[in-house]
């Protein structure tokens, strides 16, 4: 970090981030954080997570018009660290650990999340106090708050059959164990993504003949498999889109009239969701153990992120900042 006069006595902080500034194109950079104001945190990042969805669609170009698009950008949704500078008034103290979903603190530079730097800038209500003993793991807080969205709520069902067994689709499974509900099959066709189950089976589609699903949540992204879930589904059952998808969407029309097929679409997770996904987590009741299979420094990132995108074998890869100043 560089701390330096800006002129008329404002003072900017220099931090390095992970900038995307095209497609294909991500180096470690020094941008400039806005200057935080009375109401504002400054957080020292410890370790951030690489998102094989949405962060893989802008490092691949295949991105869909999304609000604030544009490059260069700072990537991270899914980023721990402590608080080095509390806001007066604010319920966190300098010294806590804390979960941020990503930042837009660097002037011109897109924060598209921006959680992926040494440095961030952002409000109290944006944080989430965490136990420093997660490590690593409490990255994975805004996945698992997203799978306790898909899931939660009154008029929601609990998937039986869950496709894809990264680390969305091994959440939703253990989330519906968690709720007390019949364990899920998990369709996976990667033979190298097949184990890791606890309570659940994880099977090849081709080996599973059920055709009564009564719910279906997708964790793949995959707009190509909408049909093929539809002929799995029960009369009046249920295909829950909760990935992100960037190709449209289109189904034969006959087979899901005549199964009076439902569609439903899982959006982004709330703070409520984060706040019950602590407690879960807090309480034991769930785990994220063995969800992190890769990690880097961060001055690696150049490496890291094109090894998280490709690697089968890799399910999530976080990025270590404690070496960066």
């Amino acid at each position: 970090m560089r701390v330096s006069g800006a002129g008329q006595g404002v003072t900017t902080i220099d931090t390095v981030a992970v900038i995307l500034s095209n497609p294909g194109a991500i180096d470690l950079g020094s941008v400039a954080l806005d200057a935080p104001g009375p109401d504002d945190i400054v957080v020292e990042i410890a370790h951030t997570g690489i998102s094989t969805g949405t962060e893989k669609l802008f490092w691949s170009g295949r991105m869909p018009p999304f609000p604030g698009m544009g490059y260069p950008l700072i990537p991270g949704y899914e980023a721990v660290g402590d608080v080095v500078q509390a806001a007066a008034g604010s319920q966190l103290r300098t010294g806590d650990r804390v979960f941020v979903p990503g930042a837009s603190c660097y002037g011109p530079v897109r924060g598209l999340f921006g959680g992926a730097a040494r440095r961030l800038v952002t409000h109290p209500d944006r944080a989430l106090k965490v136990d420093a003993g997660l490590g690593p793991d409490a990255t994975l807080i805004a996945l698992a708050a997203t799978a306790r969205h898909a899931i939660a709520g009154v008029d929601r069902s609990l998937p039986d059959l869950v496709v894809g067994h990264g680390v969305l689709g091994r959440l939703l499974a253990r989330l519906t164990i968690a709720a007390g509900g019949p364990a899920p099959t998990v369709w996976e066709i990667n033979p190298q993504r097949r184990d890791g189950a606890s309570g659940y089976a994880v099977l090849d589609p081709e080996d599973d003949s059920r055709r009564d699903y009564r719910c279906i949540y997708d964790a793949t992204g995959d707009a190509r498999l909408l049909d093929k879930l539809v002929g799995r589904i029960a009369k009046g059952g249920e295909i829950v889109l909760a990935g992100f998808y960037a190709e449209p969407l289109t189904f034969a029309f006959p087979p899901a009239f005549m199964k009076e097929a439902r569609l439903r679409i899982a959006a982004e997770w709330t703070r409520d969701d984060l706040i019950a996904t602590r407690a879960l987590i807090d309480s034991g009741a769930l785990s994220l153990d063995g969800l992190i299979t890769h990690a880097s420094p961060a001055a690696e990132a150049m490496t890291a992120y094109p090894k998280a995108f490709t690697d089968p074998a890799c399910l999530k890869m976080t990025l270590d900042w404690s070496a960066i100043a």
